[in-house]
């Protein structure tokens, strides 16, 4: 999975206004459609509130991976949004979630949603790299980090 083709600073926001679950969702779904990645924003609120309901895609270590599968996207979209003070995402480690990346994929294809999702855990999961995410002052510096 090449992240620097689904990854580019209009699809990252330094800035959530979000104070909850929900708002998060909507925001980052938002961003996307600024950046032009999808083509109906209400069916992709709805296919990652639908996966939200079925269980919490907050992780653990602040972390949380919102997705879902909609006909709204043509290929593999994501964007990336921090949130130093936390919000409450029902996290499995019942922690706030700081850092959000979300991905959209075609109901069709399930290979590129299931290697993006890997990847990113795989970045994700170190300390060192969360705290560098959250430390970030810049679009760039964050995109800079992810794409090591």
């Amino acid at each position: 999975m090449n992240l620097r083709k689904v990854l580019s600073p209009e699809l990252i926001s330094l800035g959530l206004k979000a104070s909850t679950k929900r708002e998060v969702v909507e925001e980052l779904v938002d961003l996307l459609m600024r950046g032009g990645r999808i083509n109906d924003r209400d069916a992709a609120l709805q296919a990652v509130l639908e996966r939200e309901s079925k269980m919490s895609t907050g992780i653990q270590h602040g972390v949380a991976i919102p997705h879902g599968k909609t006909s709204a996207v043509n290929d593999l979209v994501a964007c990336v949004a921090v949130k130093p003070e936390g919000i409450d995402f029902e996290s499995l480690d019942g922690e706030p979630s700081t850092i959000f990346i979300m991905t959209l994929s075609p109901l069709n294809k399930t290979g590129p949603h299931v290697q993006f999702l890997a990847e990113i855990s795989r970045l994700l999961k170190t300390a060192e790299s969360r705290e560098r995410i959250l430390k970030v002052t810049s679009k760039q510096e964050l995109l800079s980090v992810l794409l090591e």
